[in-house]
């Protein structure tokens, strides 16, 4: 199963790129990292692999939180470019006033406040590597004009200069806004819409994908360096019942939240979660699960088998919820029905 596939670890990222995995930890990622687990996001990742070192622009699209600059460090790593500078601009978060200076730089006295010996932009940074405009649906209007320029010409001219400065970058934008509704409105310019959407990747929200079980695993694993967290029953079916809207970025706050909260080699319980995640969970199977189990036997189990074992428990659980409905079951956990036929079938004896 998808849930107990691991991935080798591969070697130190170069100076020039650093960030979170793909699961919102460890090492960074390359594409090659998301075609284990969920269908939908394997499907986007073997897409963008076929783009790769093809210079066309790629356009994310997902919620808030799904991981969409976590997919574009993917991506940047996966090509020519990866020792190569990866730049990333929030177009969201860099006030109206300042966003154009962020993007072209300056030259001394540009303007008032403005630094000694002037500014190299964002655009320029990203030469020769990958420029990561994100949230670029937030992008001032006036701004959507020049940035077009650039992206036509491949030319930059900083604020208050006559130099127009060559530049060459790998162009990844992302967005959680439908774009086409807001060239429609009129908030978005529909030529730089048609420039940056050379393919569009959508990635799936985190309530709709398969591969929960081993995200979970790998975020504990690495806000414990390794060490194995035990995970009541309980637990899981409340990560697997709750809507997750923060995505990714939400499940890793939790995570670590939960993580900081736990004494070494204390089981994580309903009572450990909080109340938004207790909320999805019965009264009486919260009840029923306060109390820690027994205490742990002196060899731990290995990773494998102890995820192979919380699979198996999962699995009965989503089952009795679907009153035996094996298909009903085998929809709602992401598998098929000879798959979940296979992992419940007794050993034999």
């Amino acid at each position: 199963m998808a849930y107990l596939q691991h991935h080798v670890p591969a070697a130190a990222p170069p100076a020039a790129e650093t960030g979170r995995s793909a699961f919102g930890g460890g090492r960074p990622r390359t594409l090659d990292d998301f075609l284990a687990g969920d269908p939908r996001l394997a499907a986007v990742a073997r897409r963008a692999l076929r783009l790769v070192g093809k210079d066309i622009p790629l356009l994310i699209e997902g919620e808030t939180g799904t991981g969409k600059e976590l997919f574009a460090r993917a991506f940047h790593r996966s090509g020519s470019r990866f020792d190569r500078p990866f730049v990333a601009v929030n177009c969201a978060a860099i006030p109206e006033g300042l966003i154009e200076s962020e993007l072209f730089g300056y030259e001394e006295g540009a303007f008032s406040g403005a630094r000694r010996r002037g500014h190299v932009g964002k655009l320029l940074q990203a030469n020769g590597g990958t420029l990561f405009l994100d949230e670029i649906g937030d992008m001032p209007l006036a701004l959507q004009a020049r940035l077009l320029r650039v992206l036509q010409e491949r030319e930059v001219t900083p604020l208050g200069s006559s130099r127009v400065l060559p530049v060459d970058f790998s162009l990844l934008c992302a967005t959680h806004r439908a774009l086409p509704e807001a060239v429609a409105a009129g908030r978005f310019r529909a030529d730089l819409y048609y420039r940056i959407n050379g393919v569009r990747l959508a990635l799936p929200p985190l309530r709709e994908r398969s591969d929960l079980v081993p995200l979970v695993a790998q975020l504990l694993a690495d806000e414990s360096g390794g060490r194995p967290v035990a995970v009541a029953p309980a637990v899981w079916q409340a990560f697997a019942r709750y809507p997750w809207p923060g995505n990714l970025r939400q499940l890793h706050g939790v995570l670590r939240t939960l993580y900081a909260l736990l004494e070494p080699g204390e089981t994580l319980l309903p009572s450990h979660l909080p109340e938004e995640l207790l909320e999805v969970m019965p009264a009486a199977e919260v009840e029923e699960a306060g109390e820690p189990p027994a205490a742990p036997p002196r060899s731990t189990p290995a990773h494998g088998e102890r995820l192979a074992e919380v699979e198996l428990q999962l699995m009965r659980r989503v089952l009795a919820d679907c009153n035996g409905n094996v298909s009903a079951a085998a929809r709602r956990l992401g598998v098929s029905r000879n798959t979940l036929y296979r992992r419940l079938k007794p050993a034999p004896r």
